[in-house]
């Protein structure tokens, strides 16, 4: 796993030239939350479609009985 100076070395070499500060912050940014996802699911901390379905499907209908 490359070290998180890496990790800009690699994306400032991929962004243009003339990119902003801010298309910079923007894109470690992206990068952070992706690997924060991949920690998360690596720990188990996720969600599967059917859990969401089953929850969705729920409130769905705990609103229509209250209206």
């Amino acid at each position: 796993m490359a070290s998180p100076k890496q990790v800009a070395r690699d994306l400032l070499e991929r962004l243009p030239e003339d990119c902003s500060l801010e298309d910079i912050q923007y894109h470690l940014y992206v990068r952070q939350m992706i690997e924060e996802g991949r920690r998360e699911i690596r720990e188990g901390h996720y969600f599967t479609q059917e859990q969401i379905a089953r929850q969705t499907y729920e409130v769905y209908h705990s609103v229509l009985r209250n209206t």
